[in-house]
């Protein structure tokens, strides 16, 4: 089913105010995370999801959650009353997560693992492509995020065939984020060493809007760019001389994946600054700032996304581009 536009409708019978009706509710379709929320405010025991960007607060619930024609009756998440300021921006009223219910902090299983274990969609597998607004004076503020396909593919979004790799599951272990291992980098067209291990592992995250990783690869990879340097008083992020096209590439076992030199320009860093941030940043320092455990892998987010066409598959575990 195509989703231009999300949303979800909640049937209630429950003292929360503004719920006893179906709400229709737009939220941010997040492969990094498992868990469903949305924003009212209710009163009662509270639980915390937590989020590289920040954190909500709120009390669990179960409900219909319906969206593009799907209905789950029994559906858990967490109905939020507190959001930090960095977590979703102002259009948005909710996440929902779509990686595997393993790590879900509500326990609930995922609206898509929900359908996917109970047979009712027409494949076990969802595909994303991704709008690209930087650069364009036109975009306002809030911009359509592209189209999300749940149960398929949409075959007018990308050519040629879609390259699955497996998701490196240890045996004996349930999957729990959608991740593949980084195996190459190349810089202006030059490869780059990278950390192997468990340090490669890769969040292929549709909720990240950049690219993050360990520190010492994303030193690596700035060090390819004459004239960046880390940026005063915020470490973690890097800039690079505006006029500096950067060509970046990756891949994850399969084919070798260009990122467009727009996406890796976030913008100066002032109106008269030379310098523009990039959009690979310390995901190892980044993660210190929030009092969250060092992060070991890469979080691969838009600046990547945007330049491919991305395919989630339950069986067998596994993504392609």
């Amino acid at each position: 089913m195509n989703l231009a536009i999300t949303s979800i409708e909640t049937y209630a019978d429950n003292p929360w105010d503004d719920i006893h009706r179906p709400q229709k509710l737009g939220v941010a379709l997040d492969t990094g995370s498992s868990d469903l929320w949305v924003s009212f405010k209710t009163a009662g025991m509270e639980t915390t999801l937590s989020y590289l960007a920040g954190e909500v607060i709120g009390q669990i619930a179960t409900d219909t959650v319906t969206m593009g024609g799907f209905s789950i009756n029994h559906q858990t998440f967490l109905v939020a009353d507190e959001v930090s300021q960095d977590s979703v921006d102002d259009q948005i009223s909710g996440i929902m997560g779509l990686a595997f219910g393993e790590i879900a902090d509500t326990s609930g299983m995922p609206f898509w693992q929900a359908l996917a274990s109970g047979g009712r969609l027409a494949a076990p597998e969802m595909g994303f492509w991704l709008t690209r607004f930087i650069g364009d004076p036109q975009a306002t503020d809030n911009e359509p995020g592209g189209v999300f396909t749940l149960g398929g593919t949409d075959s007018s979004l990308y050519q040629g065939d879609i390259d699955f790799v497996d998701i490196p599951t240890p045996p004996g272990s349930s999957n729990t984020l959608w991740q593949l291992r980084m195996t190459s980098v190349t810089v202006q067209g030059k490869p780059v060493p990278i950390t192997s291990g468990q340090s490669a592992l890769s969040d292929i995250d549709t909720g990240a809007a950049s690219i993050g990783g360990p520190t010492e690869d994303v030193r690596t990879i700035w060090n390819a760019v004459p004239g960046s340097q880390q940026v005063p008083g915020s470490p973690e992020l890097w800039a690079f001389p505006c006029t500096t096209n950067i060509s970046v590439s990756l891949s994850f076992g399969g084919k070798l994946w260009p990122i467009n030199p727009v996406d890796m320009n976030l913008g100066r860093l002032s109106d008269s600054s030379p310098l523009c941030l990039g959009a690979i940043f310390d995901l190892t320092m980044k993660a210190g700032t929030f009092d969250e455990p060092e992060e070991e892998g890469w979080v691969i987010g838009g600046t990547f996304l945007k330049n491919v066409y991305s395919v989630f598959r339950m069986s067998p575990p596994s993504i392609g581009f």
